[in-house]
């Protein structure tokens, strides 16, 4: 089975959207009930990987 590249995918595990952006703490950042790039299934916790970029995008610090 052929592996799909992190920037490719449309959602990223927790050590995927780490090693994507360079930020650590992003399971204290997706625990806010209002957190627009987080989907949870069951209890896994998947990043929406272009609400993420767009995340990045308006942040000037986290």
């Amino acid at each position: 089975m052929k592996e799909v590249p992190i920037w490719e995918k449309s959602n990223l595990t927790l050590e995927e959207a780490a090693a994507y952006s360079g930020i650590g703490k992003l399971r204290e950042i997706t625990n806010d009930e209002r957190c627009r790039f987080v989907l949870w299934v069951r209890n896994k916790r998947l990043i929406k990987r272009r609400l993420f970029d767009e995340y990045i995008e308006s942040c000037y610090s986290i």
